[in-house]
């Protein structure tokens, strides 16, 4: 055993799962999955090329949302080749070393994704309480630097995690996770020892990240709703808040899901096991897939170049 706990010759090999109990409609089952890995791939890769090319979107809003859509195909490629070999190839054993690396980048792009979506919140406070400054405010220099803080937070945050991991002795050298990819929770509740310094550690980064971020999110919509109803009459009122119905049902979507998983995961021993990956499949890929089905049918400018795309490419 090395400094870690776990040396190369010794390390255990984990073993992902399916539908377990369900593996004669596995096939039928796993066409849902690869279904919003296709609509999230085609959907975020079209909002980059979109904001790209439309220059009416070359603003920070825009540059936003190129972010969560960068992030959301981290997402789902972070977990497509794993999900991939235990459904369509039957190759379920992974090593430690893989489902590490696999770990990190699914936490990493989900920690990431609340840092987005409060910066998003952060754009809509300033372009709606502050129009005048806007420009001035979300420089280009400043949208880079937010973004870089946001990722650097997260990376620093999750970088943790394999290093706790690293230490702990698997009694098992093969050992069955609970989904066709490796998360923290479901990795720790198979190490042979006391796992606490990880559960406590993994809680209290998710109450600083996720509930720091939701709470600043919800502030800012606050002060937004003050300023727009002293100052705007109800037509002026539904159309601001409208530019942000796109930001609050991804926030929505993203949150409710995250809170939903954490709870079955924590509280939720008793659920049969279907409910767990029920949860985790809707958490990991449900929002990666909606984002862009939002933003392309709220926002004009892009719902217009997606039609134009859409008739070059028939004609």
């Amino acid at each position: 055993m090395g400094a870690f706990g776990i040396n190369a010759s010794d390390a255990p090999t984990f073993i992902l799962t399916g539908f377990p109990g369900m593996e004669s409609m596995e096939s039928w089952l796993s066409f849902p999955l690869f279904l919003f890995y296709a609509v999230s791939i085609v959907g975020n890769t079209l909002i980059l090329l979109i904001v790209k090319e439309e220059q009416s979107l070359h603003q920070p809003m825009y540059y936003f949302l190129s972010l969560l859509s960068i992030n959301d195909l981290g997402v789902s490629f972070s977990t497509l080749p794993t999900v991939l070999a235990a459904l369509c190839f039957h190759a379920r054993v992974i090593s430690f070393n893989a489902c590490l690396a696999q770990m990190f980048f699914i936490h990493l792009f989900s920690w990431t994704e609340s840092g987005i979506l409060l910066a998003m919140s952060f754009d809509r406070y300033v372009a709606i309480c502050n129009p005048l400054r806007y420009a001035t405010v979300l420089t280009n220099a400043c949208i880079v630097a937010m973004g870089l803080c946001i990722v650097l937070r997260s990376f620093a945050l999750i970088l943790v995690f394999p290093l706790l991991l690293h230490r702990l002795p698997f009694c098992h050298p093969q050992n069955i996770l609970s989904h066709a990819y490796c998360l923290h929770v479901d990795m720790i509740k198979l190490a042979c020892t006391d796992v606490s310094l990880n559960s406590h550690y993994g809680l209290s980064i998710v109450l600083f990240t996720f509930g720091l971020d939701s709470a600043l999110i919800f502030i800012s919509y606050v002060l937004i709703l003050r300023s727009v109803i002293a100052i705007a009459s109800r037509e002026e009122l539904i159309k601001t808040l409208n530019t942000c119905v796109s930001h609050i049902l991804a926030v929505l979507i993203f949150y409710v899901l995250m809170v939903c998983v954490s709870i079955v995961h924590r509280f939720g021993a008793g659920l049969p096991h279907a409910v767990h990956i029920l949860m985790s499949i809707l958490y990991l890929f449900v929002p990666p897939m909606l984002n862009p089905i939002i933003y392309s049918i709220k926002t004009k400018e892009i719902r217009r170049r997606l039609f134009k795309m859409l008739f070059r490419l028939k004609s």
